[in-house]
């Protein structure tokens, strides 16, 4: 009885495994992350969408990361002539000439005019494949790219013959186990204008680009993934003069690490509250206040001390520019100049209404790839005023995740309106957080100017009296105890 089980338990486990489907990676940051590899290797992707959302520029970045591992490439272009082409994205850091004279990529421009289209019967897609075996064999090329489909057909509004040259096409891709990317305008009611191309497409990438608020942002989701699981949700993405960048939303499961080290708060009295150690290292820290309450001063404290122990610093600094920023700070006797010329402080100044919220986020995660700092530090959340709290604590969300994942420190600054006192002091981040420090002004009848109130943080003993201090140009100095 017990063999014939075990022989059931065998069968059932051999049903269920079978051989991975292969992938080709795309090269495209987080893209081969959210679907655990790349695209399907010998089949068709689709990638739609409107003008302008990155449908040419994601074919592109797919060919040359192919050419750089010696996979070679064909473009095939029906709208761009092959200079306009190498012209257009050799500003997003592709040089198209230099593959192209390696012979790793070859670049077909088809013209096709709607007055020589015949819608006979007899019409067929011969001549295109007779052209492109011919341009694929002459580089050997693993890869190809068609930038548009629907100029392909354009002149055809027999649906028939359309439809059957549509099946035609992507038959004789898969024949002959090339890996194709195609690209597609979005149609009214369907993913594409025929309606058919995501139908017989083994993987369908949809790409977007909406505006909200007067706000840009671009999103991608992959629609459907034959044979492999994939990430379901919209990911913001990124164009900027390093290519393209998706940026995937969150872990799914909370396995971060996590370490017993602590870091200094960069004050000797701070850290006393803290049991004489400090933060947790890689723990996200929230300090909010109302207005002058020392958030942004405390905040630099913690930075100088982390630069003083020899480590990167990256500083988003949403209200000030870096000029005014490090003048400010020498008041209090901070100097940060000197940490941002020997490179260990970077500070990233912007107007949070210059971009949307994932735009600000994508633009954190590739600085932080860049300068691989340990401590990042966001001043003030609450400069997003024209976004949602829900938008807020979402990005915060996906931002810590990110940042716990490469065990950097995080720690953001928050403006409570008023006084920072009562029920001001709900801020619907602080459950994100694993400290949460509350600052205040001191009311009249209270010694000190300024109070610090730890009201949380994980793991650890810490003090629970509110600590008055005062701002001086030796910084930040608490009140002795009478």
């Amino acid at each position: 009885m017990a063999t014939r089980t075990a022989r059931r338990r065998k069968v059932r486990s051999s049903t269920r495994s079978g051989p991975a489907l292969r992938k080709v990676p795309t090269g495209i940051e987080g893209f081969d992350a959210i679907t655990d590899g790349g695209v399907p290797a010998g089949r068709p992707t689709l990638v739609c969408g409107g003008p302008g959302c990155g449908k040419t520029l994601f074919a592109l970045a797919f060919l040359t990361h192919g050419a750089k591992i010696g996979e070679p490439g064909l473009f095939v272009t029906f709208e761009e002539t092959e200079q306009d082409l190498v012209d257009n994205v050799g500003s997003l850091g592709y040089d198209l000439h230099r593959l192209i004279r390696r012979k790793r990529l070859a670049i077909e421009y088809i013209r096709v005019e709607r007055a020589e289209i015949e819608e006979t019967g007899e019409y067929d897609l011969e001549g295109l494949f007779i052209r492109l075996d011919h341009a694929m064999r002459s580089i050997g090329a693993k890869r190809i790219v068609l930038d548009t489909i629907e100029s392909l057909f354009s002149g055809l509004s027999n649906t028939a013959v359309l439809r059957a040259e549509l099946r035609r096409l992507f038959a004789w891709l898969k024949d002959r186990r090339i890996t194709a990317v195609i690209t597609g305008e979005r149609g009214t009611d369907t993913l594409t204008r025929q309606g058919l191309e995501e139908y017989v497409s083994d993987c369908v990438v949809s790409l977007d680009h909406r505006v909200t608020d007067q706000i840009s942002t671009r999103r991608l989701r992959i629609v459907k993934y034959r044979g492999s699981s994939h990430g379901t949700n919209e990911y913001p993405f990124l164009i900027d003069q390093s290519g393209i960048a998706v940026l995937p939303i969150t872990s799914l499961q909370l396995v971060h690490t996590a370490t017993s080290q602590r870091i200094s708060t960069g004050l000797d009295w701070l850290d006393e509250m803290f049991g004489g150690k400090g933060y947790y290292k890689a723990s996200s820290i929230l300090m909010s206040g109302g207005a002058g309450t020392a958030k942004t001063s405390l905040a630099a404290h913690f930075m100088d001390a982390a630069c003083r122990r020899g480590e990167r610093v990256l500083c988003f600094q949403f209200e000030e520019s870096p000029a005014q920023y490090v003048r400010n700070m020498r008041s209090i006797g901070i100097n940060l100049e000197r940490w941002m010329k020997n490179g260990l402080l970077g500070i990233h100044a912007a107007r949070p209404t210059l971009y949307g919220l994932e735009f600000h986020l994508a633009t954190m995660h590739r600085d932080v790839d860049r300068v691989k700092p340990s401590l990042v530090v966001v001043d003030p959340l609450s400069a997003f005023t024209g976004a949602s709290a829900g938008e807020i604590n979402n990005m915060v969300m996906r931002l810590v995740d990110f940042l716990k994942g490469r065990n950097i420190t995080a720690l953001f600054t928050h403006l409570i309106p008023g006084s920072g006192m009562g029920a001001e002091t709900e801020v619907g981040v602080s459950s994100l957080m694993d400290t949460w420090i509350l600052l205040r002004n001191a009311p009249p009848g209270e010694r000190g100017g300024r109070h610090l109130t730890i009201l949380k943080s994980r793991g650890m003993a810490h003090s629970s009296v509110s600590r008055p201090f005062d701002l001086t140009s030796r910084g930040a100095v608490a009140e002795v105890e009478p």
